[in-house]
């Protein structure tokens, strides 16, 4: 048998696994969330979880690692199979919701959900992972950051793409306001930047004094294994929890670690704002009601 090409750092070449932090409790959107998890509130008619998946699977992702809470048991009913919602469609003949439906997750992808028993932050819950991802470098989406991408390009898979020619870590970053430094990882570079390039360091929330650089972090991780390592030593942070940013500054000491501009918008959808921002967005461009929902936006606007 044939050993698996692998590049000289040691790591198979390609990403195939994706981890979705989905365990934390989205308090910012009680009551709707008590019951129903943050990830399967809807931007007109798909979860945000759901768009997520697609960007991954698009990048070319098979494996999609879900990190799991007690409370998220719609998102595994989501990406299953529902027989009998698949019966009624088809004896009713609705051809194309029945297509929908049974291509939520298309062939050759597998779902595989981990338990976060303790929501000890995003880094925790990326080391939840480990066992699962192995010795491969991954990709992390945060659902929450709905990425509307630009016509010709898409984040994760740009990334995925740089990732063959660099190797090494990537995170996805967008230009922020400063005074906004307070609601992101800042990433600052040692050279001017320009789109690509790698960082030289990575701070959790810093006030806008300390703001290395107007670009802050967005839920788009592509990570070697080795970030495991730090994750199980590092100690916590912020909000006494273990954060992924502070774990990207230790990993910057043996390796180095690249940001990525992308080009698309970036909805915060953990944001009641962000999130009708994003329905506005999504629900003008689509393709059944787009054109009946800028009328009545319109309408509005002149009333």
């Amino acid at each position: 048998m044939k050993n698996k090409k692998t590049t000289t750092s040691g790591i198979a070449p390609g990403i195939r696994k994706a981890v979705f932090p989905v365990a934390g409790l989205g308090t910012r959107f009680l009551p709707a969330t008590k019951a129903n998890p943050k990830e399967m509130m809807p931007v007109v008619d798909k979860p945000l979880i759901q768009y997520a998946v697609e960007e991954a699977l698009r990048a070319g992702i098979t494996d999609l690692i879900f990190i799991t809470s007690s409370s998220k048991r719609a998102i595994e009913d989501h990406f299953d199979s529902h027989f009998e919602l698949e019966v009624k469609l088809e004896t009713a003949k609705k051809k194309e919701l029945l297509r929908i439906v049974k291509n939520i997750l298309p062939k050759g992808a597998s779902c595989i959900y981990v338990r976060q028993t303790e929501t000890l932050g995003l880094g925790h819950a990326i080391l939840c992972a480990k066992n699962v991802v192995g010795n491969e470098p991954f990709a992390v989406l945060l659902a929450d950051d709905l990425i509307d991408n630009h016509e010709e390009t898409h984040c994760l898979s740009d990334m995925v793409q740089r990732f063959k020619t660099v190797k090494s870590s990537i995170i996805g970053v967008e230009k922020i306001n400063i005074a906004d430094s307070e609601k992101y990882g800042v990433v600052g570079f040692k050279d001017k930047f320009l789109t690509f390039g790698p960082i030289e360091n990575i701070i959790e929330k810093p006030k806008p004094k300390a703001a290395l650089s107007p670009f802050g972090v967005v839920g788009r991780y592509i990570l070697t294994p080795a970030i495991f390592n730090i994750l199980e030593i590092v100690k916590p942070g912020k909000n006494q929890e273990i954060q992924l940013t502070d774990a990207i500054s230790k990993l910057l000491k043996s390796e180095p670690v690249y940001a990525y501009e992308f080009l698309g918008t970036r909805y915060d959808c953990g944001d009641k704002l962000g999130y009708l921002k994003a329905i506005i967005a999504y629900g003008l461009k689509h393709p059944e009601v787009g054109t009946a929902f800028r009328k009545h936006l319109k309408n509005l606007r002149d009333l």
